[in-house]
């Protein structure tokens, strides 16, 4: 079982990174150990996307029903923090 409980009202999850900056290391590595496990426990049915872009400070963003969005940035989080705003993120 994962540890993340994806909600049924969730529409799409969006990870932003950049792919040589500092303060996104740890979500490289949070997304290289945890991708498969959200892919597969959201069915394959639910866009989990990964947008990489020079220079831009690591964020998640979830968008719900009724195009409700909420965006967390994940600037000076390690591994452990990025997986509690997540899990925080999916409660919403």
């Amino acid at each position: 079982m994962s540890k993340f409980v994806l909600p049924t009202t969730l529409r799409e999850l969006r990870f932003h990174l950049s792919q040589t900056g500092e303060a996104s290391v740890p979500l490289r590595k949070f997304l290289t150990a945890n991708y498969p496990a959200l892919k597969k426990q959201s069915n394959y049915k639910i866009p989990i996307l990964v947008r990489e872009a020079y220079g831009v400070p690591p964020s998640i963003t979830a968008r719900f029903e009724k195009g409700k969005e909420v965006k967390n940035h994940l600037e000076g989080l390690d591994e452990q923090g990025i997986a509690s705003a997540l899990s925080e993120l999916l409660k919403k």
